[in-house]
């Protein structure tokens, strides 16, 4: 077995800095990030705490999936508000 050396991470030069801040002052559609960004914007893995869903692995017909799935993104939602439907009438 080979081992690896890690990669070396430098800073950008002055000039990289430079060019990089220029094209992200020159897109409308973006903007330096702040510090106060980066404290907001991390969350961490996986779902947020306090929710009420569960895990679970289930066995469903085919079609059943390729249904829901047709729906397009939020299927599993959808799936869910489907089964409770039918629990509450």
């Amino acid at each position: 077995m080979t081992s690896r050396k890690p990669p070396v991470i430098r800073d950008n030069t002055p000039e990289e800095e430079a060019t990089i801040r220029a094209a992200v002052a020159s897109d409308p559609d973006t903007r330096l990030l702040t510090e106060e960004d980066f404290k907001r914007g991390w969350r961490g893995r996986g779902r947020p705490p306090g929710r009420t869903k569960e895990r679970i692995t289930i066995r469903l017909d085919k079609d059943i999936v390729a249904h829901f799935r047709s729906l397009g993104k939020g299927w599993q939602s959808r799936l869910n508000a489907a089964l409770r439907e039918h629990i509450e009438g």
